[in-house]
């Protein structure tokens, strides 16, 4: 393919990730903002050009060797989520934007530990950069068939590495606070993990089922080969014990790679979308795995006898097919790759180098003197121009020390140099006794090793030939040092991290460290127990002025910001805008808001500035920590008690209005019944009047006004019932008369006496017997009772030629039956409220209720006293009455 038309395909594929970018900062939408998925996608900035093309380069050389690289951050994901959901709520709560910030806060905040490891990350990490920047050269130069130029000004890979340094200066510097979320080049990093994905995996199904004939063909050819079973096998215990070695390795890199750190910590937005990524991310590596054995080996079989280098066989192939497509398309993955590793990486150490070394030892005092527009422009250039030397200086590394070496071996020696910061970062997170001291001295004795044992060997012996005899006699004279069955990589990983853990331990037991050192290791060991008062966990001691303090934060917040960020402290903690004096809550809140900017040093070194510090033991900070605990403890409690006492007190405001509603039911009720009680007796009074003062009536009428008096008091005596029963009811006065019936029947008797009422409104009566056994055990009267004031509501709402239908079902241990009307539906809001005794519907508008409101009540308590019940719901064009009730007892059969 010709050279410039693939520099206009990455032209364009860098527009999409900026398009990409500036759409997701733009809008800021919920597909952006909250979606789990965009930062597991992230995560997987851990698979580089290395684990891309070096892995299939891997499998070639070395077999097996290739898979811990992805076994080891496997293994370790369930303790990943455990550590990270810690890591995650320190970092918020004290702003830290760095793996150098995190590691040197818990160690007293000190500046020059992180400046310390802010130099490990860079001398370890630059040449991972300029391996990025080496396989997106060479694989270019493959791709079009040219020669890799010498020349800086005529090798394209030059101009490549311009754009991705305007790139992630544009978008790595928007945000001036580093602990801000960085959306867009999250975004462009989670699409372009999404695409080389996808393209390793069309590259795979072209070789694995286009060029071969599927998995089985490849195995079988590749059997032939006389080395395949001994690279496809752990080579007995020293291959297990090196292959688990480097699986401890990984596993160390997937927490102390800044770049991951970074995308698991400073981008998390949600600790929820730890849990999605606990699967997510191991699923992704698995996958990014398939199709590692067939592309290795397909490669081999292709190109046998010719000199290759295998690494590259994900080109080659297609390549050699001429299939121009999958070419490309296989690049623009591996460009994936390496620029999402190249952007995030370059950020990453920018954010360090200027917060840990460039401010803190050179930038503090012109800070002090400029306004917040100065100070934030001079803070962004600052990164801007870190980006650039860092990728500038990893393009220089890649073409005078790492030409000749491979991607492999150049990504495995930056793990074991990382995973240096191992002891004292989960020593910080684990063990309260880790100091300042122990964790400087075993941080240098591990490199110490790491130096000697592999950069030099690696880096200097490639570049220097003049030296390299002599050197290699030098380390003949350590021969006495090495392991049975371990390789150099291993040796020196074990060497390292044994020294480097022996010198943390034995110094930190033997010095105590100094108040800030346990105070912050009470915070980040026991994090949960103070994240919500983090503040009142901060112990300090001293004379210092909120004005002089104030000062400080305009000078990088602005007035604005640095008032609204006070008022938000004082009402958190009930403070007097007033106060003149700064206690050790405002301080630490000071240097929280200053951190994200220039660092947690350099806050502190601001905020030491214009405050007066007393010296405290490390007993008192003892005692003073184990009260804050109480205090805290006590604050918990008090809280859930405030709550709880908020909820009985809406318990009881929601009774209260329930039992100023059932008064006014009661009102409405006895208004009701006393209605009802005068509408019979002033019949009866009239009638009577009527026939004592009236001699002259015909014998007719008198009949008539005699009928109206008895059916009046049958009337007024049927009221009085149902109070009187209702009443004996609730007081349990009323035992049921529980025996064997026929559920059907005695159906069919509540039925009999309004039989001819329904037939004379046409209503159609039906029944649906499900029912295997009709026989239960109930009191039958009782049940009677409960179906005519069923069967009464409905005869009373239901329109000419309606339905009502009855259904028995045995269901869950229970009989139930369920009878339908085509009445006018209940009101939502009082389907369950027509049950009680004082109830009448608050939806009426003109008309009350017809009757007391005394039978659905009467039949709810017959049901209870069944240990039953009865429910009502609309459905369809009617309602139905439910009754329910439990089959405790034997049925008769």
């Amino acid at each position: 393919m010709n050279s410039y038309a693939l520099f206009a395909v990455v032209i364009l594929y860098l527009a999409l990730l900026f398009l990409v970018a500036h759409q997701a900062e733009k809008k800021k939408s919920k597909i952006w903002v909250n979606n789990p998925y965009i930062y597991a996608l992230s995560l997987a900035v851990y698979c580089t050009a290395w684990t891309y093309y070096g892995s299939i380069g891997v499998a070639v050389n070395d077999g097996l060797d290739y898979l811990p690289i992805y076994v080891g951050p496997i293994i370790i994901i369930p303790a990943w989520i455990y550590i990270n959901r810690k890591i995650i709520r320190i970092a918020r709560i004290n702003k830290v934007s760095s793996i150098a910030d995190f590691i040197s806060l818990r160690y007293g905040n000190s500046r020059s530990f992180g400046a310390i490891i802010t130099l490990v990350c860079i001398f370890g990490i630059i040449p991972y950069i300029g391996l990025q920047i080496k396989a997106i050269s060479e694989t270019f130069h493959l791709v079009t068939k040219t020669p890799i130029s010498k020349d800086l000004f005529t090798d394209n890979a030059t101009y490549v590495v311009v754009l991705l340094a305007l790139f992630s200066s544009y978008y790595g510097t928007r945000y001036v606070d580093a602990s801000e979320k960085r959306l867009g080049i999250i975004s462009a990093v989670a699409l372009e993990s999404f695409l080389k994905l996808i393209f390793l995996i069309v590259l795979g199904i072209f070789v694995t089922f286009f060029v071969f004939d599927g998995f089985s063909d490849i195995f079988q050819k590749a059997s032939q080969f006389s080395d395949f079973k001994a690279k496809n096998t752990f080579s007995g215990l020293e291959g297990s014990i090196n292959w688990i070695i480097l699986s401890l390795i990984s596993a160390s890199a997937i927490f102390l790679l800044p770049r991951q750190f970074h995308t698991t910590i400073v981008e998390n937005r949600q600790e929820k979308h730890l849990k999605t990524a606990i699967w997510f991310f191991p699923l992704y590596l698995l996958i990014f795995n398939v199709f590692v054995f067939p592309i290795a080996w397909g490669g081999r079989i292709i190109f046998e006898g010719q000199i290759v280098n295998p690494e590259f066989y994900s080109i080659l192939i297609p390549q050699h097919f001429g299939n121009q497509l999958i070419t490309v398309l296989v690049f623009l993955g591996g460009l994936s790759s390496s620029i999402s590793m190249v952007i995030i990486s370059s950020i990453t150490l920018s954010i360090m180098l200027s917060n840990n070394l460039i401010i803190p030892y050179g930038w503090l005092d012109k800070f002090k003197s400029d306004n917040d527009i100065k100070n934030t422009k001079s803070i962004t250039n600052i990164r801007k121009i870190s980006i650039f030397i860092l990728i500038v200086t990893a393009f220089i590394f890649y073409k005078f020390f790492i030409l000749q070496n491979s991607l492999y071996s150049v990504g495995l020696i930056s793990f074991v140099v990382i995973s240096q910061l191992g002891p004292s970062f989960f020593g910080a997170i684990f063990w309260r006794r880790g100091s300042y001291k122990g964790a400087v001295f075993g941080l240098i004795g591990g490199l110490i090793i790491c130096y000697f044992g592999l950069i030099i060997p690696q880096y200097y012996f490639s570049y220097n030939q003049e030296f390299k005899g002599f050197l290699i006699e030098m380390y003949d004279w350590f021969s006495f040092f090495n392991i049975p069955y371990l390789d150099s990589i291993s040796q020196i990983f074990f060497w390292s991290i044994l020294i480097n853990m022996i010198l943390f331990t034995v110094i930190s037991l033997s010095q105590k460290g100094d108040y800030r050192e346990r105070n912050f290791a009470e915070i980040y060991v026991d994090v949960d127990r103070y994240i919500q008062n983090h503040e009142n966990a901060f112990i300090w001691r001293g004379k210092a002025y909120v004005s002089d303090i104030r000062n400080i934060l305009v000078k990088f917040l602005g007035e604005k910001k640095t008032e609204q960020a006070m008022r938000i402290f004082n009402l958190k903690y009930n403070i007097d805008t007033r106060t003149e004096t700064a206690d050790a809550r405002f301080i630490k809140f000071s240097e929280n808001l200053l951190s994200g900017r220039i660092g947690t040093a350099s806050a502190k070194i601001l905020i030491e500035g214009v405050t007066y510090e007393d010296k405290i033991s490390l007993k008192e900070v003892l005692e003073i920590l184990e009260e804050s605990k109480e205090n805290i403890s006590l604050n918990k409690k008090l809280t859930e008690q405030s709550r709880e006492l908020r909820q009985l007190s809406d318990e009881l405001s929601s009774a209260n209005e329930n039992l100023i509603f059932k008064d006014k039911q009661k009102d409405d009720f006895l208004d009701s019944v006393a209605h009802e009680l005068r509408t019979p007796l002033t019949a009866i009074r009239s009638a009577g009047e009527i026939l004592a003062n009236d001699d002259d009536i015909p014998l007719d009428i008198k009949r008539e006004f005699l009928n109206n008096i008895i059916t009046e008091s049958d009337r007024l005596n049927e009221i009085i019932n149902d109070i009187l029963y209702l009443d004996k009811l609730e007081h349990g006065e009323i035992t049921l008369n529980i025996k064997t019936n026929d559920i059907i029947e005695t159906y069919q008797k509540a039925l009999n006496p309004i039989s001819h009422l329904l037939h004379q409104k046409n209503i159609h009566l039906s029944e649906v017997n499900l029912l295997t056994e009709t026989k239960f055990e109930y009191d039958e009267a009782r049940l009677i009772q409960v179906f005519q004031n069923i069967l009464g509501n409905a005869l009373k709402f239901t329109d000419v030629q309606g339905t009502i239908q009855a259904k028995f079902q045995e269901k869950d241990n229970q009989l139930i039956i369920r009878i339908f009307n085509t009445g006018k539906q209940i009101p939502e809001d009082d389907l369950n409220l027509i049950f009680d005794k004082f109830y009448q519907s608050r939806n009426q508008n003109i008309r009350k209720p017809l009757g007391s409101g005394l039978g659905l009540a009467i039949c709810r308590k017959i049901m209870q006293a069944h240990k039953g019940n009865i429910s009502a719901e609309n459905n369809g064009l009617g309602v139905s009455f439910v009754l329910k009730l439990p089959l405790n007892t034997q049925k008769q059969q």
